[in-house]
């Protein structure tokens, strides 16, 4: 082992029968009260009230204080942090470069394929607290997701990967209408463009009327209830594994009465 971590044999052993630092014991101690005290409050606890509820003790025990600073080093390093719902940061309104018309007006069916798309993003929660954002895609003539991406952040880039490829799966003949809310990346300049060069429509909900999206609101309700809420995912990968498997599941086997017992996909090549 030495020889692979190119370290001499006189070096391991001085490490081995070194006597660790005041500081490093003191932070072992306080790594124990930290995560006794976490699991005594049920992780309600974020580093500032930890510091406190120390400091009080080792006022009893004569001791000095301890910086939040450093009991914040260390629970990050154990990983731990409050499962509280945290206060929500305060956003300034950015005024959208344009907005579309509801064009869709609840006219939630569709003739045929591509020519109605619903589009939306939503959160999921993972680990201690840790969020992952979906993007999807659905075709108001069978139900069935055309594109989707899972990512660590809602921005601009997950909107627009996830469109991209739906564009591109598209017919020369194909022009469908897309609607969306007014989220920021559906206002912006680019996905405008994107839109321009597909010569697709774009249609927005009107403001506070999620109704107007209703298609892909169910969709999310639906993948929720029947996967989400039935596991807790621990990982990142545990949740995107089980995304993937459901609206593999969704599109190519979940039958509907409303497409005549068949799947989405199955209703799609009946149709063609």
């Amino acid at each position: 082992m030495c020889q692979i971590a190119k370290v001499s044999r006189a070096a391991y052993y001085k490490w081995m029968n070194r006597q660790p630092a005041e500081r490093e014991v003191e932070n072992q101690q306080l790594v124990a009260s930290i995560q006794h005290l976490y699991t005594q409050v049920d992780g309600i606890y974020g580093y500032r009230r930890i510091t406190m509820t120390i400091n009080r003790q080792r006022e009893k025990e004569g001791l000095t204080k301890v910086n939040k600073k450093r009991i914040y080093r260390l629970m990050q390093i154990c990983g731990l942090e409050a499962v509280i719902r945290r206060k929500p940061k305060r956003y300034r309104k950015v005024k959208p470069d344009y907005v579309a018309e509801n064009i869709l007006a609840r006219e939630f069916t569709a003739e045929k394929p591509n020519q109605k798309w619903c589009t939306d993003v939503t959160e999921f929660k993972y680990g201690n607290g840790k969020k992952a954002y979906l993007s999807a895609i659905i075709d108001l003539y069978d139900k069935s997701i055309v594109s989707y991406v899972l990512r660590h952040s809602n921005n601009n880039e997950l909107v627009f990967q996830t469109i991209e490829p739906a564009i591109q799966s598209l017919k020369e003949e194909e022009h469908p209408l897309i609607h969306s809310d007014r989220g920021y990346q559906y206002t912006s300049k680019f996905f405008k463009r994107m839109i321009d060069d597909a010569e697709m429509v774009h249609s927005m909900s009107r403001v506070g009327r999620c109704i107007d999206n209703g298609p892909i609101e169910a969709f999310w309700g639906t993948l929720k209830v029947e996967k989400y809420y039935l596991h807790k995912y621990e990982s990142y990968e545990a949740l995107e594994a089980a995304i993937n498997t459901y609206i593999t599941f969704y599109n190519n086997e979940r039958y509907q009465e409303k497409l005549n017992g068949l799947s989405p996909l199955e209703y799609r090549v009946q149709a063609a």
